[in-house]
């Protein structure tokens, strides 16, 4: 397996990494892949997938948790994100997959959601399914629409809190980042405060940017030319999704998520005309229960004037940077539909 960039030399920001420089460093969140990769007819090509981010490893209907989302740039087709800025909670996992997969991820994760809680739609109401997209149809048949939604359920069910599986694995089966093979990546850091530690993590779905865009060239130093990036009209995608452990309301985790797009810029994103980028942010400080009497509830937030604040921004942004790079550094070289091959980033000698 390649080594994550810093273990080859390079640094990212200035905050501290936590054990496994990804999401899962945020006690209690999952990730789960499902990768789709074979020949069809006709020249077509199956190269997609579906990856799952549980908060939890419990019942996210009943033990809802805070977030919110930003929308850097809107052309993106996702589910749900309405009514997470409305009430300030997701209760179900987020799920990420190919632009035409999402009502058969979405369909999938409902189900799982109604096999797991029996009172969803029937003695309480009904649930919000989260769904981020990428459109991978450059190496996907995307028109063969090849996930289905047992497909949403197996990520789900194959989620862990272990290292995440990076590149061209789930959701970043065929996703392509700066004309190289993008896809899934993962960073975190630590924030202290008063001898309190807080851990925030990010995990990307990559799919964005040309070559002349990349910024981060210079971390890559086995890099001799561009000749092998593909070209594309379109300008891409990406969902960033933020877990942290640090205690935020939904109003906080907007102004966190919204420094994502800090990260985004320093790799020589430019938030493009036709690129989604979406960013999707929780806390597990604090578990939101469904069923409840109580006409009050007491949450426990930081102060907003606190140094703290400013350091989860820093968080954001590096991390988010830091995930970029690992998607590209992670991907292997891929092939596709119609013989399409999208190369791997040289990145072998990633140094000073």
């Amino acid at each position: 397996m390649t080594k994550k960039i810093r273990q080859l030399g390079a640094k990212i920001g200035r905050l501290p990494v936590g054990e496994k420089n990804d999401i899962t460093d945020v006690v209690g969140v999952r990730v789960g892949h499902v990768t789709i990769q074979h020949e069809l007819d006709n020249d077509d090509y199956a190269c997609t997938g579906v990856t799952a981010i549980l908060p939890h490893g419990g019942s996210l209907f009943r033990e809802k948790v805070t977030a919110a989302s930003y929308v850097i740039n809107g052309f993106g087709k996702t589910t749900g994100l309405v009514q997470v800025n409305e009430l300030g909670v997701l209760e179900s996992p987020i799920m990420l997959t190919n632009t035409f997969s999402v009502p058969a991820v979405t369909q999938g994760t409902l189900q799982y959601m109604l096999d797991t809680n029996e009172e969803i739609g029937d003695t309480t109401g009904t649930i919000n399914i989260v769904v981020g997209e990428c459109n991978d149809g450059h190496l996907n048949s995307i028109r063969r629409c090849v996930v289905r939604p047992e497909d949403a359920r197996e990520a789900i069910q194959n989620a862990t809190d272990q290292a995440v599986e990076e590149g061209a694995v789930g959701a970043g089966t065929g996703m392509i980042a700066f004309g190289y093979k993008g896809g899934i990546g993962s960073s975190s850091r630590i924030v202290v405060a008063e001898e309190q530690a807080y851990t925030l993590g990010s995990l990307v779905l990559s799919n964005f940017g040309n070559k002349n865009d990349f910024l981060g060239a210079h971390l890559f130093t086995s890099w001799k030319s561009n000749e092998n990036a593909v070209e594309k009209s379109e300008d891409g995608s990406i969902i960033i999704v933020l877990a942290t452990d640090a205690p935020l309301s939904d109003r906080q985790l907007l102004r966190v998520a919204k420094r994502a797009g800090i990260g985004l810029g320093r790799t020589g994103s430019h938030f493009g005309h036709g690129s989604g980028d979406i960013v999707i942010a929780f806390s597990t400080a604090q578990k939101v229960p469904h069923q409840t009497t109580a006409v009050t509830e007491t949450r426990v937030q930081l102060r907003e004037d606190h140094p703290i604040m400013n350091e989860l921004f820093a968080a954001a942004a590096e991390a988010t940077e830091e995930a970029i790079y690992h998607s590209l550094s992670q991907a292997v070289t891929t092939t596709g539909r119609k013989g399409r091959i999208v190369h791997a980033y040289p990145s072998q000698g990633i140094g000073e």
